[in-house]
């Protein structure tokens, strides 16, 4: 990568320089290798959308086909090819729809489900190749992070991180692709921060727009690179400026964030850090959940054996995922109590524990109501280096069970291995395309950097 001094510049200014001059021979084989499993785990969960949640496709896809757009990118598993923000915005969609898509943690946000639509269409209508893929996709993670870490964790308090911060890293995936050079990245990151968006008023009813806000963000970051490739202009400072995002959407902004390793320091690949789920919920629910099965196995509970459960954890655990208002699959995968008292009743916790029928069962209802979940000032001393959780269960007999974990399965300090993903992918995916299909995307992921063409990728799931 050809390094620029950054001294004098502003920190939009070098972040669109590190847009301009990144390149796929500056990324470690480390940065590849997640690079191209995150790719396999959202595609899978995209896949597995269309099999748990087909109404959510329909829809978006009834809008995408009503906008109409003429293009060269495809929106997954539908035959339709339009625009690359159009695809986008279906596919972000899509890649969201059921809650098994990853999270880094420091920033909060889904990072690969808005990253991969915006880097996949655009590659798409440029003809670019795996390694153009790639690199596009590094880049907009390494992007959308930086500028979550920025504004957090304040900006949680109402923005949907994954949406507002995402839309930056989405014009810069979409902007490698376009072959923006540095002002134009400037130019696309100004349109980024006019057009970020995303509330969490989802959280308490678990409806459409928390799948629709990454798709949107997508849909965004794709425009704002159109934007800047035809010669528009924005604010050329719209990070650092008093009246630009991060002093707009954070109480504290910490814009040394934006710049680790851009600035002359050891280069910090934030990609190393990104977390892939192993259940289809929030990550804030994982250690609860893992805790509570160790449990319930260790000492053989069963539901009639279960007085209460109480889940100590961090702050924003209570105050943004606790809900009980559980009437659709979404308000399900949102909420801790319910997430540990499927686990707690069905001793398992995949897909089908988020299903109507699950979420309707008498055992299932019953066990929600022994679970509490209360804050602890030394588990939320951990946030959000460690996403931990103690779990209490107090049984009739008057036994109490505990059992405590900082880092769930997925989390860098308790990894998933490319075979592990690869099982996950091809659960989700097999029963949309079936295991013929799922395994030869496999195969191509694992040479995605040798793909001359990414449109030989893309159709295996077109």
């Amino acid at each position: 990568m050809e390094y620029t001094d950054v001294s004098t510049m502003k920190p939009t200014q070098v972040l669109a320089s590190f847009c301009a001059n990144l390149c796929y021979a500056d990324l470690p084989d480390r940065v590849v290798d997640h690079a191209k499993m995150a790719v396999l785990d959202t595609l899978g969960c995209a896949l597995g959308t269309h099999a748990e949640d087909p109404e959510r496709v329909r829809i978006i896809l009834q809008v995408a086909r009503h906008l109409g757009a003429q293009g060269d990118a495809g929106v997954i598993h539908s035959g339709l090819r339009t625009s690359a923000p159009v695809a986008a915005l279906a596919n972000g969609v899509a890649c969201h729809g059921i809650d098994f898509d990853d999270l880094h943690a420091g920033a909060l946000t889904h990072t690969s489900c808005v990253i991969l639509p915006a880097a996949l269409a655009s590659a798409e209508e440029a003809d670019g190749s795996g390694r153009d893929f790639i690199t596009s996709f590094v880049l907009g993670f390494e992007i959308a992070v930086r500028v979550g870490m920025a504004v957090m964790p304040s900006h949680y308090e109402h923005w949907h991180s994954t949406a507002t911060n995402g839309t930056f890293g989405a014009a810069a995936a979409a902007g490698k692709n376009y072959g923006l050079d540095a002002g134009q990245h400037v130019n696309a990151l100004g349109f980024s921060g006019t057009q970020a968006a995303g509330l969490l008023a989802y959280l308490e009813f678990g409806d459409y727009t928390k799948s629709l806000n990454p798709g949107k963000s997508a849909f965004n970051g794709v425009l704002s690179a159109l934007l800047a490739r035809a010669g528009a202009t924005a604010p050329p400072d719209m990070l650092e400026n008093p009246k630009g995002y991060a002093s707009a959407y954070s109480a504290a902004p910490r814009m040394q964030e934006l710049l680790r390793g851009l600035d002359g320091g050891p280069m910090a690949w934030e990609i190393l850090n990104n977390m892939p789920k192993p259940f289809p919920s929030l990550s804030a629910s994982h250690t609860a959940m893992e805790a509570t099965l160790r449990l319930v196995a260790d000492h053989g509970l069963r539901p009639a054996d279960i007085r209460r459960i109480v889940v100590y954890t961090y702050d924003t655990v209570v105050s943004h995922f606790s809900g009980r208002r559980i009437d659709n699959p979404m308000a399900a995968r949102l909420s801790v109590p319910y997430c540990v008292a499927v686990c707690a009743a069905l001793r398992r916790a995949g897909l089908e524990a988020f299903r109507p029928d699950v979420i309707r069962s008498a055992a299932v209802q019953a066990m929600l109501e022994k679970v509490e979940i209360v804050a602890e000032p030394r588990l939320n001393a951990l946030y959000p280096g460690a996403l931990a959780a103690r779990v209490e269960i107090a049984t009739v007999g008057g036994q109490v069970h505990e059992h405590e974990i900082h880092h769930a399965k997925g989390s860098p300090g308790n990894p998933f291995s490319m075979n592990e993903m690869q099982e996950k992918f091809e659960r989700l995916a097999a029963p949309t395309i079936g295991a013929e299909q799922a395994a030869r995307i496999v195969a191509m992921v694992e040479g995605l950097e040798h793909v001359g063409r990414i449109r030989d990728f893309s159709h295996l799931f077109a």
